[in-house]
């Protein structure tokens, strides 16, 4: 049963329509991400799905709950780290998270939690003399103090160096081995790729896709090419002859080979029984982007 129902959900503000007919459910255990551009929507839908909108149509539900009529319950078990937020200058870390798992029943233990997010030696630190890592570490342990089932990240890493980044996904990867459910805001497609076990792919207010990352790209872009320089000369119709294989087009010295399924299997095998060496060999594979072109007709940057 999922945790996270959402149907036919719509908002809408004055003129603009935010949210259009958006459906989707999320899965107990899984990292869930909600995928677009600035102004897609995303921030609209998940700040309806945590209650904090309230939606012009449709239906939320989470553990079997309503966002609104079961607030108070529900506060003790989804956790939040909204796309901005901010806390006194002068408070300090340590003060912060014994504040926040003062208005729980069960909180997590503030020092430990300071612990695993790296935040030990920054305790006793104000809250404006963290570096923008630090404050979206301090956000998160304030959205996990309470010991929630699940919970949603808006853009967590926008604004962070790619280190940051890269340490807050590995942060992110821990918290869901521990058992939470996670529903991930993003724009960055790395970030997505590498984090997420299914998206939905949100534009203009709509999802026009959700599945995995892998089958996102798989349904809109199956073929893979590789390319390569062959030690000896090379018959073409060898390739040619292989089911995976669909063409086979010279670029100088190189050798391009498109195909799909075990393509790169099926090739490499036919040049090692005829004794050829695949000089700088590359597969070349499409991405999450190439499907987002797809699906919307346009990148998530423009």
């Amino acid at each position: 049963m999922p945790v996270i129902e959402v149907s036919h959900l719509h908002k809408r503000y004055g003129e603009t329509m935010a949210v259009q007919d958006v459906s989707f459910d999320v899965a107990a255990g899984e990292i869930f991400g909600i995928l677009g551009p600035n102004g897609a929507g995303k921030t609209t839908t998940v700040e309806c799905v945590a209650g904090l909108r309230v939606p012009d149509g449709g239906e939320v539900s989470i553990l079997g709950l309503d966002p609104r009529r079961d607030a108070t319950r529900l506060r003790h078990l989804v956790g939040v780290q909204l796309q901005e937020s901010q806390l006194p200058d002068r408070l300090r870390v340590a003060e912060a998270l014994d504040l926040y798992a003062s208005f729980y029943r069960d909180p997590a233990d503030p020092a430990a939690l300071i612990e695993e997010l790296g935040l030990g030696a920054k305790r006793n630190t104000p809250y404006d003399k963290l570096s923008g890592g630090q404050k979206q570490r301090l956000s998160i342990a304030l959205a996990l103090v309470g010991n929630p089932r699940i919970a949603i990240l808006d853009e967590l890493t926008t604004g962070l160096d790619p280190q940051a980044r890269r340490d807050t996904w590995s942060l992110i990867e821990r918290i869901r081995d521990r058992g939470v459910t996670i529903v991930l805001v993003t724009h960055f497609m790395e970030e997505a790729e590498r984090l997420c076990d299914r998206l939905a792919v949100i534009d203009k207010g709509r999802v026009v896709a959700l599945d995995s990352p892998a089958g996102l790209v798989s349904a809109v872009a199956p073929e893979q090419r590789i390319r390569f320089r062959p030690s000896t000369p090379l018959d073409d119709q060898l390739l040619n002859e292989l089911p995976q294989v669909t063409s086979v087009t010279r670029s100088g010295a190189q050798v391009v080979v498109t195909g799909t399924g075990e393509v790169l299997h099926a090739v490499t095998s036919v040049l090692a029984r005829n004794q050829i060496i695949a000089a700088d060999l590359r597969l070349e594979q499409a991405t999450l982007d190439d499907a987002f072109v797809e699906l919307t007709g346009h990148r998530l940057t423009d």
